[in-house]
């Protein structure tokens, strides 16, 4: 009853809840040195109470560390109104990381371009109203987490 209740506010994503599960959980408990060993360094931070979050972009089942390159001038980190970040032109895929005092608490991860699942588009000819497209759901998986 209690999940039926649940999926009244948004049926899809307590479907992808209960058939997927958690893809957090593996890794729920973690410290932040530990995840940054295994998913490589992330785009940005920012601070907040008693914890940090940090943002990957990454294309993908999900960020991992890269193999060492030839550091270029887009490689720089630039300061950003989150914090800094490293700028990436080719992310498909964004992860907020949350830390309280020290280890993972939760874990967010859309797409690039999200757009609402309400979101609708007007023919300019016709005036019908159409759901606009939306983009490639992401994934997210640390392989080299052991999670």
């Amino acid at each position: 009853m209690a999940l039926l209740a649940t999926a009244c506010g948004n049926p899809q994503a307590t479907f992808e809840r209960v058939v997927r599960g958690d893809p957090a959980k593996p890794y729920l408990g973690k410290t932040k040195e530990e995840i940054i060993a295994c998913a490589g360094e992330p785009a940005g931070s920012y601070p907040h109470g008693s914890g940090e979050t940090l943002t990957y972009h990454y294309s993908g089942a999900g960020p991992g560390p890269g193999e060492a390159k030839p550091k270029t001038a887009d490689d720089d980190a630039k300061p950003g109104f989150f914090g800094t970040k490293k700028q990436d032109k080719n992310w498909k895929c964004a992860a907020s990381v949350v830390f309280e005092n020290g280890r993972l608490t939760r874990l967010t991860f859309a797409p690039r371009d999200a757009i609402s699942p309400y979101a609708m588009k007007k023919n300019a000819k016709t005036g019908e109203k159409t759901p606009m497209p939306q983009p490639e759901p992401c994934t997210f998986v640390l392989p080299k987490c052991g999670g």
